[in-house]
């Protein structure tokens, strides 16, 4: 028993070198792997490491001289030398070779090739913090993420100073192996949640994750919906106070977006600016900027049906203005209206794929001349023209990108069924779009929360924001541990005394 034991791991041990091998093997195929053999020393061996990946002044200050003078000590000894806190010796293949793609230096004797040591010795590029380029306001902190995980996570601990702030990583991705971090605040974040996101970051089946948008998409209840399920963010403090309110955030590295949830219909269209605005204001904007996207959404679906079956509903006075402007155009208001909103979508994709400078001057001045030649060429009206302008800007007031794309797409099929059946289309899409909203859930919570169920103490922050002194809970969709953020009588109390 003990022969055949002893033969089974001389089997298994020559079987690893020959897989240690054979990576090694592989890695010498390209031009940028380095391997110095090192034969005149007391102590043979080898020194091997990606130099597109590896920091030169670390390996020629802090890993060379101490090689050098302690190798004939042993590997043990020359760990507790060298000044560098990432040092391991080990034996296995698969941690070899993930740690040397990750810029690590790998130190073999020649005299035992089982055993290598990994110095970590990796150089990071990257640029620094700078302000937030898509979700930018006049008020509040002007820091956003980048691409570095690590550094990510530091801008949100600085808000964050908690020991409960807990962050679970995970590696994503067969080919890319992103670094993949989930956080949450423990005894806040319902455990549910958060059992619920790892499991799906972990179920993840994909060869390549390239931002976190990608993640965003795999992990969502439904893949096939057009509304986003979790919001996508590159500030700091928007993640930060998602995190108080009992919400799961994701970053990845690689990526300056993080996301968080579950999360609600409304809470895309609240903006950081919201909070740092007082309240009166800030329920002034909020509720101009519902008003914005209703009319993005039906502002052409209703001229097409008025136009096409409903003309009674026209004033009078208005009617001639109409008719006199339609009086030379050919095609029915269908056609001009998908012919307008194209040219608009046309000219918001080549100034955001343009230069910053070109892209501005492209929009400005396209939008201009081609409005005003498509005008007196006949081919749409004035009034049409106004009210496609006028919805395109409205769009621009969403605060997530995301949810801007949806609204510019889901109302080319209310135009359509407006061109069809009147105001009767623009009803029954309404209604699908209503019955869809109401089964849609972000990390299985009710996405029309408050509204769908309804509950009144999210109001609050809701349609408008109400002072902060009425914040004294959390938000009951997220079922957090700890309900309160502070005690609202004892405030009360205090500020009685201070008047």
């Amino acid at each position: 028993m003990f022969l055949k034991w002893l033969t089974r791991q001389m089997h298994s041990s020559q079987k690893q070198q020959e897989t240690l091998m054979s990576v090694l093997n592989t890695f010498q195929k390209s031009t940028d792997f380095s391997m110095y053999e090192h034969q005149t020393s007391e102590v043979p061996y080898k020194i091997m490491f990606f130099s597109t990946l590896v920091d030169p002044d670390r390996l020629h200050k802090d890993v060379l001289p101490y090689i050098n003078k302690y190798i004939t000590d042993g590997l043990e000894i020359l760990k507790d030398k060298i000044p560098v806190e990432e040092i391991s010796i080990t034996s296995d293949v698969k941690d070899i070779k993930n740690k040397v793609l990750q810029g690590y230096i790998l130190v073999q004797l020649l005299a035992d090739k089982n055993k290598c040591m990994l110095i970590e010795a990796s150089v990071n590029f990257e640029r620094d913090v700078g302000m937030p380029e898509v979700e930018f306001t006049v008020t509040g902190p002007q820091e956003s993420f980048i691409e570095s995980l690590d550094t990510n996570i530091n801008l949100i601990r600085k808000r964050l100073p908690l020991p409960n702030l807990q962050i679970k990583e995970v590696e994503v991705g067969k080919i890319t192996k992103t670094r993949v971090a989930l956080l949450f605040i423990e005894g806040i974040a319902d455990e549910e949640n958060v059992k619920t996101m790892m499991q799906r970051l972990e179920d993840i089946e994909f060869d390549q994750i390239l931002d976190s948008t990608m993640i965003n998409q795999m992990v969502s209840d439904s893949t096939f919906s057009i509304f986003p399920q979790y919001v996508n963010t590159e500030r700091p403090d928007r993640v930060s106070g998602a995190l108080t309110e009992g919400k799961v955030v994701v970053l990845s590295d690689n990526s300056p977006e993080a996301f968080f949830g579950p999360t609600t219909l409304i809470e895309f269209f609240s903006s950081l600016e919201d909070y740092y605005l007082p309240w009166h204001i800030a329920s002034f904007v909020r509720i101009l900027r519902f008003f914005a996207v209703t009319f993005s959404i039906l502002a052409a679906p209703v001229y097409i049906a008025v136009i096409t079956f409903h003309y009674e509903l026209i004033p009078k006075d208005l009617l001639a203005t109409i008719i006199a402007s339609r009086s030379n155009i050919p095609f029915p208001p269908i056609i001009e209206a998908l012919f307008l909103e194209f040219t608009i979508e046309l000219l918001r994709e080549a100034g955001a794929r343009l230069p910053t400078k070109v892209g501005q001057t492209i929009g400005i001045v396209g939008g201009i001349v081609i409005g005003q030649a498509s005008v007196e060429a006949g081919l749409t009206s004035n009034i049409l023209l106004i009210i496609v302008a006028l919805s395109a800007l409205a769009s621009f007031t969403t605060p997530v990108y995301q949810m801007g794309n949806t609204i510019r797409i889901i109302r080319f099929p209310i135009m359509i069924f407006a061109a069809f059946l009147g105001g009767v289309g623009i009803v029954i899409c309404l209604l699908f779009t209503a019955a869809h909203l109401i089964r849609l859930t972000s990390l299985g919570r009710p996405y029309l929360e408050p509204v769908y169920p309804l509950r009144l103490r999210d109001w609050k922050d809701a349609f408008f924001r109400l002072p902060f002194t009425f914040f004294s809970s959390r938000p009951v969709m997220m079922r957090p541990k700890d309900t309160k953020r502070f005690n609202a009588t004892r405030v009360k109390r205090t500020k009685d005394i201070d008047e």
